[in-house]
């Protein structure tokens, strides 16, 4: 009796093992090279330490939600910020866990993790770029670190505005948009301009108050939108010439993201509480539609970003920030294509052929 029971509670156990094995999801294997998907960078809830990175399947339309754990075996941490390709690698910017992730950019596997903390404060990194062998972190204590691509360490501090967002270089200069946001209602109103070569900052541009997204055209000029007080101040989209380091130009509308789409800057704004794109020619500043993209299948608009290589805008709704949200693609034109369920406020992305 005793070994038909035995052998009865071993076939049940070997019958719920092999059902929970076909409920596991394969894990990405580190050697395995990326194609044909797209990275996607979800911000997650503050302070909830849920940001992630979701993987797209380009061929199979199969998403992987949990691409950085499979790939790192850790969680990503809180407020995915920003994320870009560079030299072989994978940058990515968490701002309140304060750490710069750096995966390779043919498997994803992870490289190194840096802690962004100075004499035990964090440094609260926001967003990142590229030139030569540097790369340049805002972040939100005053400062932007240089990092050095050989060794992967920072290898410098250069002081700027108050809580520095968004940034971009142009003619050999680096363009750092200082919000102030922190300091409500006293806010910045500067775009620091820091020479490469030097590595400190030169001069700063008054904008106006609040200034955050920030970009460079194929021309070399500076777009930057101030936000505001969202008061009196209304946002306003300016123009800063790289070559004379001088604010030339004030749009009159109001203005919240921007982004580049070959000759056109795509810059969304609020209309009667309903967000609309409005595009504007860079190569002679003229607007060219005020309500160019249909939004009515994006609940909760997020920002933009379009990817040349693929000729598609893609837009990130945020799904009302508590549900998992979507990425919205539309061709070149505006014509909408389809979309996808991703992670929690995703907010960038990167493409691989």
């Amino acid at each position: 009796m005793f070994t038909i029971r035995l052998i009865s509670l071993i076939l049940v156990v070997a019958f719920i093992s092999s059902c929970k094995k076909e409920q596991v999801q394969p894990v990405d294997s580190n050697t395995q090279k990326l194609a044909n998907c797209l990275l996607i960078l979800n911000e997650g809830l503050f302070q909830q330490n849920n940001a992630s990175v979701s993987k797209i399947d380009l061929s199979s339309g199969l998403i992987n939600s949990s691409f950085f754990e499979d790939k790192t075996g850790r969680p990503l941490g809180d407020t995915g910020n920003d994320i870009k390709m560079y030299q072989g690698k994978i940058f990515i910017v968490t701002n309140v866990s304060s750490t710069l992730e750096i995966l390779d950019a043919t498997t994803g596997a992870s490289i190194k993790q840096i802690s962004m903390v100075s004499n035990g404060i964090p440094k609260q990194p926001r967003y990142i770029t590229f030139q030569g062998n540097k790369g340049y972190i805002s972040c939100f204590d005053g400062y932007v670190d240089v990092l050095d691509l050989s060794s992967l360490t920072i290898s410098k501090r250069i002081k700027v505005g108050e809580n520095p967002e968004q940034l971009a270089v142009s003619n050999n200069k680096l363009y750092v948009a200082n919000s102030g946001g922190l300091n409500f209602p006293n806010l910045d109103s500067t775009v620091s301009v820091i020479s490469l070569n030097a590595e400190l900052e030169i001069c700063k541009i008054t904008v106006g108050k609040n200034p955050g997204s920030l970009l460079v055209d194929g021309q070399g000029d500076v777009y930057v939108v101030s936000r505001g007080d969202f008061g009196s101040n209304p946002s306003r989209l300016h123009r800063i010439s790289s070559i004379s380091d001088t604010k030339e130009q004030t749009f009159s509308f109001e203005a919240d993201r921007i982004c580049l789409m070959n000759d056109q800057l795509l810059v969304s704004y609020l209309s009667v509480g309903i967000t609309k794109i409005l595009k504007l020619n860079v190569l002679n500043e003229s607007v060219v539609s005020t309500d160019c993209l249909d939004l009515t299948q994006v609940q909760t608009f997020y920002g933009f970003q379009f990817e040349p290589l693929q000729n598609k805008l893609y837009c990130f709704d945020a799904q009302g920030y508590v549900n998992t949200g979507k990425i919205h693609e539309f061709d070149s034109n505006g014509n909408y294509l389809t979309n996808h369920t991703v992670g929690l406020i995703p907010n960038q992305l990167l493409y691989y052929e």
